[in-house]
């Protein structure tokens, strides 16, 4: 990763999932030099405030560019999508096209970027 010019992985796994193995995660991407930001998303029942700590994570210039992952891109698209409308201003389609060419399956999900994109507008 920090070969390919990656200065920080954001990890959206819960530490439960099987798999998700956070500690040595973090442990592997310490020991290559990268930044490694753990940012829990539970797709059943999200935090808001997650919106908030990825946004002020993908956006801080310490930590770009950044590798984004969950376990099947979907969690990771819906917040890309997010920071699309909220940061880059782009319209939800647009940004739906894009994190669904990025991973984004769940109706539920795409629901829930745009409602979270929405509230960050308007406070804006």
């Amino acid at each position: 990763m920090k070969k390919l010019g990656y200065a920080s992985v954001i990890n959206l796994r819960v530490a439960t999932e099987p798999g998700a193995e956070i500690d040595a995660s973090a442990a592997a991407a310490q020991a290559a030099g990268l930044r490694f930001i753990h940012l829990p998303f539970n797709a059943s029942s999200p935090d808001p405030m997650l919106v908030d700590k990825f946004i002020a994570a993908i956006t801080d210039p310490k930590n770009q560019p950044a590798f984004i992952h969950c376990a099947s891109a979907n969690r990771a698209a819906t917040l890309w999508m997010v920071k699309r409308m909220v940061v880059d201003k782009w319209d939800a389609d647009r940004a739906a096209t894009e994190a669904t060419a990025l991973g984004m399956t769940s109706a539920a999900l795409k629901t829930y970027a745009i409602e979270q994109a929405q509230a960050r507008r308007s406070s804006r």
